[in-house]
């Protein structure tokens, strides 16, 4: 819940069982979405230049996904880590 109080998470237009998301809410507050998109964003960059060690599903991401798509979803795996801690 907290990542889709941030406006990390598509927005959800599913009816008789069928799931269908549409574009990413930017509900929430701005500025701490903006340093979490930051954030991975540089991340996403340091990965594709092979500096450091990342997971094999931001790797595999990075390889299907637009860079930016990308982001977004690292953010919300930050974001949901993030609310763990």
């Amino acid at each position: 819940h907290f990542a889709a109080w941030l406006g990390l998470t598509p927005k959800d237009h599913s009816t008789a069982g069928k799931t269908r998301l549409g574009k990413i809410t930017r509900a929430g507050d701005e500025d701490l979405r903006r340093l979490l998109v930051i954030g991975a964003t540089a991340g996403i960059q340091q990965a594709r230049r092979g500096r450091g060690h990342h997971s094999r599903w931001l790797l595999a991401l990075i390889k299907r996904k637009p860079p930016k798509l990308a982001a977004v979803a690292l953010a919300n795996k930050v974001a949901r880590i993030a609310w763990k801690l």
